[in-house]
């Protein structure tokens, strides 16, 4: 009976160490993952403020992608370039 409740007690600790492990491995992958996605945070080049990649105004001026927070930051920068 000893024997038994050892054996459950030990597989019970395998799992968990297996399981831990596995998910240690999937959160050190997670931020690969993300970085290219809409959550990547950029920084607007006018007030400075980040916002999230999926959520800016996005121009692209001499070859270059810039990211906005808001429509007058976009207009803003364009009239700095203007002149």
């Amino acid at each position: 009976m000893y024997r038994i409740l050892l054996a459950l007690g030990l597989l019970a600790v395998l799992y968990f160490l297996i399981r831990r492990a596995v998910q240690k491995i999937k959160e050190r992958n997670e931020p690969e993952r993300l970085a290219p996605g809409k959550n990547h945070m950029v920084q607007d080049p006018v007030c400075l403020v980040f916002v999230p990649r999926g959520t800016a105004i996005t121009e692209e001026i001499g070859g270059q992608t810039y990211y906005f927070c808001s429509q007058s930051c976009a207009h803003k920068f364009q009239e700095r370039l203007a002149g």
